[in-house]
């Protein structure tokens, strides 16, 4: 009988570099066009006839995982969190792909936020769902405007005053007249499952173990 195919979906971007190195060490090899952010194909094949890898956007690893479409993936948390997908188990840490997730306002507010004096708040943000609950947990009701990029541009061009967003370095806030006065969660990439592909399919369990030994033997 011929295995099924198994789907690993991988994030675009930044990511891609930091878990290329871990997919390898796990004992799968892409063909050499999965590195290449140039090429058009969004499937490509492994030293595994029956494992490809997809490359989407970091949002949409976890709807492809979710929904069956990939059996396993690579997601940072805050990705997790704003879907909250009953479907995805995340077993492990890979400790990459290292952010916070901020509140930042433009400077001439401050350098802190001062929440005893809100009750509502506009926030420009790709992730309203987080948004709202961390400021709702703190008795204010967020108005989250939706953008998906240049979230920096919204206080310099009267959108919001504030931002919610992924920070590294900070140097672009900087750059765009924002300081960032709350960190709501720190981030890192994690290995993800779909449930149900792991209650029937046993050699997802192989993979998962082998992706801990790579993780281990790094941090040791």
């Amino acid at each position: 009988m011929t295995e099924q195919p198994l789907v690993i979906a991988v994030p675009k971007g930044r990511i891609l570099g930091e878990a290329l190195p871990i997919i390898t060490a796990a004992g799968i090899v892409p063909e050499p066009a999965f590195g290449d952010e140039d090429s058009r194909a969004l499937q490509f094949k492994t030293n595994h006839p029956n494992i490809s890898l997809i490359r989407v956007r970091s949002f949409d690893v976890a709807t492809f995982v979710a929904f069956g479409g990939a059996q396993l993936g690579i997601a940072g948390n805050d990705v997790l969190m704003e879907f909250d997908y009953s479907e995805i188990y995340a077993p492990l840490d890979l400790g990459i792909g290292k952010c916070r997730l901020s509140v930042a306002q433009s400077k001439d507010l401050g350098t802190t936020l001062d929440l005893s004096r809100l009750s509502h708040v506009r926030v420009a943000t790709k992730y309203p769902s987080i948004t709202s609950k961390w400021f709702a947990d703190r008795g204010i009701q967020a108005e989250c405007v939706k953008l998906n990029g240049a979230m920096e541009l919204a206080p310099t061009l009267g959108l919001s005053p504030r931002i919610v967003d992924l920070v590294s370095s900070g140097a672009t806030l900087k750059a765009n007249g924002l300081v960032e006065v709350e960190t709501i969660t720190t981030i890192t990439s994690r290995l993800i499952v779909n449930r149900t592909a792991l209650k029937t399919r046993p050699e997802i369990g192989g993979w998962i173990e082998k992706f801990r030994a790579v993780v281990a033997a790094k941090a040791a």
